[in-house]
């Protein structure tokens, strides 16, 4: 459904307008891991998240006529504040789905860069029911935060870029939602070049994607007790699991205990603030779920969106001693 090409198209449309974010290495880290790790920084991307790419990418291919109807999208965050920027720089007229308890930095970010937020209840509707049914009504254009081949390419420039940026990289770890961010890097990496192992990490509460290609066919879950809550997703999408399956060499998991350590080292070594969605790839690197001793290895970390307040409580609980 998408191609090499399909990426680097993207990353044409996005050169003047999106973020080349920055790409930290850490002496600590490496020791730690036994690898040459590269940290591709996407919470320093526009709207602190690497969503503004495809979010980008997929508005700036819409009709005249498209544009003037308006888009919606729906998301816990991430995705809405991507959507929401990229309507206010296309002037587009945006309107986001968004549930009750979504993080209230995200929310607040959503409406000002000038969207409409509509609520749901993430634990009682479908967002993609309500969506659909609120497009229908305001016959505005569906901008869906994964499953869409201009999302999915336009996402994939992250990994593009470290590609360009790093030279003989062995091995790309990215995090799986609903597995946007996932299909546009292992479509750069496979196109660039084939022999570098693209490797999954899910939330242990959610591994869905894991178990979606081990027997073929999507599975569904009730939403996940996680606190990476850009990756609550209950099933892959329905393209991107297509393209995830067949360039995804393996698939592992990170905890939430995982995720939190992560984010704490990023803290303290390299002075990153990183939301538990966006620690979720390196933190399996961290814990040995990755088999990459020796190997150099590629990094997504896919957003920094987070309330002080939270990041607080989570880096100060792992310092708590025990016991």
């Amino acid at each position: 459904m998408i191609e090499l090409d399909d990426v680097r198209a993207a990353a044409r449309r996005l050169a003047a307008v999106a973020h080349r974010t920055p790409v930290f290495t850490s002496a600590t880290l490496d020791q730690l891991t036994q690898c040459r790790v590269f940290l591709k920084a996407e919470s320093m991307q526009r709207t602190g998240s690497f969503k503004f790419r495809g979010a980008y990418n997929r508005l700036a291919r819409l009709t005249v006529e498209e544009r003037r109807r308006g888009v919606l999208a729906y998301s816990s965050g991430n995705h809405a504040q991507a959507v929401a920027l990229a309507a206010k720089l296309l002037e587009i007229p945006a309107t986001i789905v968004m549930p009750a308890d979504a993080p209230s930095i995200k929310l607040d970010a959503t409406r000002g860069y000038g969207a409409e937020v509509v609520f749901y209840d993430r634990y009682r509707q479908d967002r993609l029911a309500v969506a659909t049914e609120l497009a229908r009504q305001r016959n505005l254009v569906v901008v869906p935060p994964y499953d869409d081949p201009d999302i999915m390419a336009g996402q994939g420039t992250a990994a593009l870029e470290l590609m360009e940026d790093v030279d003989g990289l062995d091995m790309l770890v990215v995090c799986i939602g609903g597995g946007g961010l996932m299909a546009g890097s292992s479509t750069a990496v496979k196109g660039v070049d084939p022999s570098i192992t693209v490797v999954g990490v899910e939330p242990a509460a959610r591994d869905i994607t894991r178990r979606s290609v081990e027997i073929g066919i999507r599975i569904a879950v009730d939403v996940p007790a996680t606190i990476a809550d850009g990756l609550q997703t209950t099933q892959p999408g329905e393209l991107t699991f297509e393209v995830n399956r067949r360039h995804v060499d393996t698939f592992t998991v990170a905890t939430d205990a995982q995720m939190i350590a992560a984010m704490l080292l990023l803290f303290t070594r390299l002075k990153l603030v990183i939301e538990p969605s966006g620690a979720c790839a390196l933190a399996a690197v961290i814990a040995g779920n990755v088999a990459c001793a020796g190997k150099r290895v590629g990094v997504i970390l896919s957003g920094g969106n987070i309330a002080p307040d939270r990041f607080a409580h989570f880096v100060t609980a792992a310092q708590a001693p025990t016991g």
